[in-house]
């Protein structure tokens, strides 16, 4: 398998957080979505790819090259947009391409003035007038206009009403369509990540906790809702997290078809945000 992004034992220290020997790969032709509550490390990660932090220790490799040797010419063919907007408040669209024609040997300037049209965005208006969806979507032109291979984002769709949001993940879709090209998408959204990632990664407290393959955490992993003398039955080793109430046990398991082949427990519908909740809390007696 080819990757676009290889994080090896990646550690960088801070005062009162670390982001600990942190390992991921990023498939090219996929979309993996990063996911993890605020502070887990997720912006972090991202700075460290771009190599705008010092790392204490470890390795990355974008497209199989050193990030640091090959920085130049790696950033050429990485499209970026973090969930806040750098361009200068007295800016216009109209004068991005003047500004990022010499940055980018591969600007396009009608590519960029497509997605200007297709994201409604006006090109004379300065960005102190855009709302905060309307600088999301110039980030993400900006991003889309250099024909980039690997696209790093930070809450992409944070800001944007569901039908732009819709419109966005298809831009993403449309992207990877050459298997040359690769996403690693930050976001709270996961129903946006349901529709599109191809692999989740987990981030909590700076440390990865797990990275799998959209449909097999979807098909593996479940939430069942049991009584104390049914949670006894289950094997513990397959529980990832467990609270009780009131009414009984809610068990986050990672071998839901078995338990639903013995016929013992149903489960609920699960989603991505439902397995993290759970992951997140462990097990709580």
């Amino acid at each position: 398998m080819n990757y676009a992004l290889e994080l090896k034992n990646v550690t960088k220290s801070y005062k009162d957080f670390t982001l600990d020997n942190i390992n991921l790969c990023v498939p090219q032709g996929c979309i993996m979505g990063f996911v993890g509550e605020n502070g887990a490390g997720k912006t972090t990660t991202l700075k460290a790819i771009l190599n705008l932090l010092h790392l204490d220790s470890g390795d990355i490799k974008i497209f199989g090259k050193d990030y640091k040797a090959y920085e130049q010419e790696l950033k050429q063919d990485i499209g970026v947009a973090f969930d806040n907007c750098n361009f200068h408040d007295n800016l216009r669209l109209n004068d991005i391409s003047r500004i990022f024609a010499p940055i980018y040997v591969n600007w396009d300037n009608e590519v960029f003035k497509g997605f200007c049209t297709r994201f409604k965005l006006p090109l004379d208006k300065t960005f102190k007038e855009f709302s905060r969806g309307m600088k999301m979507k110039a980030n993400l032109a900006v991003a889309l206009s250099h024909h980039a291979k690997l696209l790093l984002l930070d809450e992409p769709t944070g800001g944007l009403d569901p039908v732009m949001r819709d419109e966005i993940l298809d831009v993403f879709l449309d992207f990877i369509q050459d298997e040359t090209h690769s996403i690693l998408f930050s976001s709270h959204i996961t129903g946006d990540l349901e529709k599109v990632a191809d692999y989740i990664s987990f981030i909590h407290d700076g440390k990865l906790i797990l990275t799998k393959s959209k449909d097999d955490l979807l098909y593996q992993y479940g939430i069942l809702k049991c009584s104390t003398t049914q949670y006894a039955q289950i094997d513990k080793s397959h529980v990832l997290g467990m609270r009780k109430s009131a009414f009984g046990c809610e068990v986050l398991v990672d071998n839901k078809p078995e338990l639903l082949l013995s016929g013992k427990f149903t489960f609920d519908n699960t989603t991505i945000d439902d397995i993290i909740l759970l992951y997140n809390k462990g097990v709580q007696q």
